[in-house]
């Protein structure tokens, strides 16, 4: 059982709902990942979501994609982002960590490190490293359930899961694609549109999970547009976690060093009771 499944099992026997926020690496300091990601936990976390940075995003807003230029431009690439899993590992062996991000940066990371192939049969460089690091789920936006058997059987193999994206606009059919080989959680896009965007319809979202469930077996989370304590008691009604990123980001942006941690732990604290309420 993978760190993520054993995660939502255990919340399940105790009749309480998951909180999971998002962070891009490497901002809004380069070096402060690791110490942001113990604030998370401290401040409620049960699976952190780290967002790996990427020049070209299609589903991230304007908070995020700046988040992700900060980030590019103070060196920061998937070398890096696995170097501050194995950090934040140093001290916490429990919370699930899920990369989430494109394909590219993947890719990439493959073709230029071609000698790990040979380690373990079968199994890419990135699947291999990003297991080591204590990567336990990954999440590739602009990977179609269709074409990722093969990646997410090489996950599985390595105790990780491979998680997707549902919206409003899915099919039952791709529910059912989806539902195949996905694995830790799916992660329902509540609105039309990127990160960060619009008001959320809580109702909407009501009416939506129980379709998700005809077909999907896996925890379902939620996110885009949870911005705050009200918000997200809603969702956690419904939803088996809550996903928030773009306002934790907001509100580090503007941060000294020196209280970044701090200011997403309050934040972070204040959800997790709305969660529990």
């Amino acid at each position: 059982m993978s760190r993520i499944a054993a995660t939502f099992t255990q919340l399940k026997a105790q009749g309480r709902k998951a909180l999971i926020p998002f962070v891009t690496a490497g901002f809004p300091f380069a070096d402060i990942t690791p110490e942001l990601m113990h604030a998370f936990v401290a401040g409620g976390a049960d699976v952190i979501e780290l967002g790996v940075p990427f020049s070209d995003p299609s589903a991230d807003g304007p908070v995020i994609q700046k988040a992700g230029d900060k980030a590019l431009a103070a060196g920061v690439g998937m070398v890096q982002v696995l170097a501050m899993v194995r950090e934040f590992r140093q001290r916490n062996a429990a919370t699930p960590v899920v990369l989430m991000g494109y394909a590219n940066p993947v890719e990439r990371y493959n073709q230029k490190h071609p000698h790990t192939n040979a380690a373990v049969a079968g199994s890419s460089a990135f699947v291999q490293d990003a297991a080591a690091a204590g990567v336990d789920g990954v999440l590739i936006v602009d990977y179609p359930p269709e074409e990722c058997e093969d990646f997410a059987a090489e996950l599985k193999a390595h105790q990780m899961d491979l998680i997707f994206l549902l919206a409003p606009t899915s099919t039952d059919e791709r529910m059912q694609q989806v539902a195949r080989i996905a694995s830790g959680y799916v992660y329902y896009v509540s609105l039309k549109g990127v990160t960060g965007s619009g008001a959320l319809d809580t109702d909407a979202v009501e009416a939506m999970l129980p379709r998700i469930r005809q077909h999907v077996s896996v925890p379902v989370g939620v996110g885009f547009g949870i911005r705050d304590a009200a918000t997200a008691h809603a969702i956690s009604r419904v939803a088996d976690a809550v996903v928030i990123g773009s306002r934790i980001i907001q509100l580090i942006d503007a941060q000294p060093r020196d209280q970044v941690a701090a200011t997403a732990e309050k934040f972070l604290r204040e959800i997790r009771t709305a969660i529990d309420s």
